[in-house]
């Protein structure tokens, strides 16, 4: 099957200045997409540009830079305005910005445990204030980079930022969860999508070799590909639809999801 072209696609990868993001942003560029890479600075992000722009096949006009650390949430704010202003029609957002939590409970200025923040609140942000450039035409899509850690999550209600028990593992594991039921909120079409086990940062929470960052790209890059049908909340293993864990699919807890994020990130309704 030949691959379709992206050429007049625009897409926000988060988190490429490395691993599967930057090889995300790789392919879709390749494919003839306008990529806006995010990295924590904007030197990182511009590094990362300047490594694909120097790559074989790649035309540097194609991607753009931008900096935003995600355990700030104004930056995430000054982010989605930066490109609204920039980009009033954004056909594709992969929220795929991650990191493991650390061994220590580790909360963030903003006041919410880092992980937590890093992987699910940053980026539930950014896609509810990048909503009206993806729906300012139809077709507009998020990729959550998820895992199938979530699996095992369960997200602390009471206690979001597990400040009486915490573990490295259930923290990673509850962001996980957190993003996947995210995907089913009707808002913005959205999917997720666990890569496979690829040889990241994140590689030490498996325990064991992964395939490429390359490889698991792929899956991601599929996903942002209009030809590609989708249907909103589904979630991949690599290109494989399955199951996800039976709470998001629950509306009950879309909702309620929604509501704790918003109080977190201090938007209100």
């Amino acid at each position: 099957m030949p691959e379709s072209t992206l050429s007049s696609r625009t897409v926000l990868v988060t988190g490429a200045t490395s691993g599967i993001g930057y090889e995300t942003a790789r392919q879709l560029v390749e494919r003839g997409a306008t990529v806006l890479l995010h990295g924590r600075t904007a030197e990182e992000a511009l590094a990362a540009a300047d490594r694909l722009a120097a790559t074989a096949g790649i035309d540097a006009p194609q991607l753009r830079a931008y900096g935003a650390d995600f355990t700030h949430l104004d930056e995430v704010e000054a982010l989605a305005g930066k490109v609204v202003d920039e980009h009033p029609h954004l056909d594709a957002l992969v929220n795929n910005a991650g990191m493991a939590a650390p061994e220590r409970h580790t909360i963030t200025a903003d006041g919410n445990e880092i992980a937590f923040q890093v992987n699910f609140l940053a980026h539930y942000l950014l896609t509810c204030l990048l909503e009206p450039a993806l729906t300012s035409e139809p077709g507009g899509r998020v990729v959550n980079v998820s895992s199938s850690l979530h699996r095992t999550a369960s997200i602390q209600w009471a206690d979001p930022n597990r400040a009486r028990r915490y573990s490295r593992l259930a923290a990673y594991a509850q962001s996980q969860l957190a993003l996947t039921v995210f995907a089913a909120d009707p808002r913005v079409t959205a999917v997720s999508v666990h890569p496979g086990v690829c040889d990241t940062p994140l590689l030490p929470l498996y325990g064991h070799e992964g395939a490429t960052s390359a490889v698991g790209a792929a899956h991601v890059v599929r996903l942002c590909d209009p030809a590609v049908e989708i249907i909103n909340g589904a979630y991949y293993e690599r290109d494989a639809r399955v199951a996800p864990a039976p709470a998001a699919t629950e509306d009950r807890t879309v909702r309620r999801l929604n509501k704790l994020a918003d109080l977190l990130v201090g938007r209100t309704a």
